[in-house]
């Protein structure tokens, strides 16, 4: 077990947190404030058990420069007006200098400040201790509270951790809460939707996944390299072919493990990934040779339906065809308010597709749990080391 924030005192403490404020912006206007959101919970915390805030975080990727439309000022300013209180912007274009350590010496008890993009240094990606301890020379405690870069080891959210006494933020603790705990002590019937583009890019999931659940569904348009590796016609739908093998290995685990692997039983189909295009449904065993799937289709929503129904614990992550376009969305939207009725589960939501048909529906309240950090959540799932967070105390 890690140290968290309520195995600390705050009081008279300078607390340097990491978040992650890597939010999208449009010139100077942030478009979408949500990562900013949910850091306030542990800087009003700290703040309100007497400690002083010195925020850090990268935005975008300056690749070790400085790049002005990449500042966090903008950042300082939405989070000024979220928290109601001004957020001194100690911007340094080293990041840390000779000044910043002066001005964040002269930060009263309860102030918030917030320090340049930690990626205008090179050092940031490489870890490299020389620039973690000039960070850790700004506080008494450090604070993870950026999930999304926890499967980074990285200057700002590993290095630091060696020289200051360190704790997991209540973001980062509610990340690891829910998904390690589901995957290590579910309540079942334990159910997962795996699904996205490639099998590649979640056969780490699914494998360490076979282990743990009772049922898999494969959606999106991995399921058509698992058709394929069965012998069936897939038309020109996206597959990884070098990967076939591997799917078959994948189906025979599944049967030695008692876990039932369900994959679609119809698609939507059509001649190119175009909104407006004309598109029909076809069973998984009719795909026309000139047609790529797209989307599922209403048996295959309905059979993932009676999948779920009596689930205590479901992980998603992963939508069901192609979702950016409306014509090829019905089927992710339909997952995600079949999850949403799911009262007595435990339902997990993580990756970018999925999380936003569930913003989009407005269900967000009807989720136990939705992930902020994409790939960390999906290392997690795999059952791997996050650095970030290992490199945090452990409880005594």
């Amino acid at each position: 077990m890690k140290k968290t924030l309520k195995d600390f005192d705050f009081k008279g403490k300078k607390v340097l947190i990491r978040v992650d404020f890597n939010v999208p912006l449009d010139g100077d206007k942030i478009t979408n404030d949500d990562r900013i959101v949910k850091s306030l919970p542990t800087i009003k915390y700290i703040v309100g058990k007497g400690g002083t805030v010195i925020l850090m975080s990268h935005l975008g990727r300056p690749k070790g420069q400085y790049v002005e439309s990449l500042s966090l000022g903008p950042v300082a300013k939405r989070l000024s007006e979220l928290l109601n209180c001004e957020v001194k912007f100690i911007a340094d274009k080293k990041v840390v200098s000779e000044e910043v350590i002066r001005a964040v010496g002269n930060l009263k008890e309860g102030d918030v400040a917030l320090i340049e993009n930690t990626r205008f240094v090179a050092e940031e990606e490489k870890n490299d201790d020389g620039f973690a301890k000039e960070l850790s020379k700004l506080a008494d405690i450090y604070v993870n509270d950026a999930f999304g870069t926890s499967h980074r080891a990285h200057a700002s959210n590993v290095g630091v951790s060696k020289y200051l006494p360190s704790a997991l933020g209540f973001l980062v603790e509610k990340e690891v809460e829910y998904i390690q705990g589901a995957v290590e002590n579910p309540k079942r019937p334990f159910v997962a939707i795996v699904g996205g583009a490639k099998v590649s890019d979640k056969i780490g999931v699914i494998e360490n996944l076979l282990t743990k659940v009772d049922k898999i569904i494969i959606v999106g348009a991995m399921a058509y390299t698992f058709l394929k590796a069965q012998g069936y016609e897939v038309g020109t739908s996206l597959v990884e072919d070098d990967k076939l093998d591997l799917a078959r290995e994948t189906m025979e685990k599944a049967k030695e493990e008692g876990v039932n692997l369900i994959l679609p039983v119809d698609f939507v189909v059509a001649g190119e990934i175009k909104e407006g295009i004309n598109k029909v449904t076809v069973d998984f065993d009719k795909m026309p040779v000139d047609l790529m799937g797209l989307d599922i289709g209403e048996k295959s929503i309905e059979l993932i339906d009676e999948a779920l129904q009596g689930a205590k614990t479901v992980i998603w992550n992963g939508p069901a065809g192609v979702f950016e376009l409306s014509d090829f969305s019905k089927g992710t939207f339909a997952i995600a308010n079949t999850i949403a009725k799911l009262k007595d589960a435990t339902t997990i939501v993580g990756g970018g597709d999925s999380v936003a048909a569930i913003k989009q529906a407005g269900i967000e309240d009807e989720i136990s749990h939705i992930s902020t950090g994409g790939g960390a959540s999906l290392e997690l799932l795999e059952g791997k080391v996050l650095p970030g967070i290992d490199s945090i105390e452990d409880k005594e």
